[in-house]
């Protein structure tokens, strides 16, 4: 027990070390030369101006979302082509009895199977039947899903600035003109 305590002693003293020296040799080296630009605040490529409490833009949250909601989906589609793929091979009428017997263990996911639980290349191809209608009515969800992003426009970039431009000209056509009535009456 005290030799796994020391090694994890040991381990971390390295890494503390190891992560430090950098810094402590950068700070020693590097110049210092300050200047009121090198001193300023600098965040993302942009000066900071004005007040930190604006609106953020959300169609960043928006695609970043969306990314992450279609990818996790389409990390489904990888143990479905495991099963998919092994059951097509177990399908193969021609496949001797030892590549049965492996690939049968494989798909159930168990050390060995005997002859009695083998599976059968008629339940290989109905289970590879069943496969590749559930992945048809998947993706089937995954692009209805798609199609109604794109439909409301959560795809485009520019749509904000369309609808503005779009917005400013309805008011400056719908605006009163601004020069007084004048009077007929004698």
């Amino acid at each position: 027990m005290t030799d796994l305590v020391g090694h994890l002693i040991l381990f971390g003293g390295g890494a503390v070390v190891l992560l430090m020296l950098p810094l402590v040799v950068g700070r020693l080296l590097r110049p210092r030369l300050p200047t009121p630009e090198k001193d300023s605040i600098y965040e993302c490529g942009e000066p900071a101006i004005g007040s930190s409490y604006i609106q953020f833009d959300l169609r960043f949250y928006v695609v970043a979302l969306l990314f992450i909601i279609f990818d996790v989906e389409v990390a489904f589609f990888f143990p479905w082509a495991s099963v998919y793929g092994s059951a097509m091979q177990l399908a193969d009428q021609r496949l001797d009895d030892e590549s049965r017997q492996e690939l049968s263990a494989r798909l159930l996911n168990v050390d060995r199977v005997d002859s009695s639980s083998v599976i059968t290349p008629e339940a290989a191809a109905q289970l590879g039947i069943t496969g590749f209608f559930d992945i048809l009515i998947f993706f089937g969800v995954l692009l209805v899903g798609f199609a109604y992003v794109w439909k409301r426009g959560d795809l485009d970039w520019i749509r904000a600035l369309t609808r503005k431009s779009g917005q400013a000209a309805d008011q400056t056509a719908s605006q009163p003109s601004q020069t007084s009535p004048v009077s007929t009456s004698v």
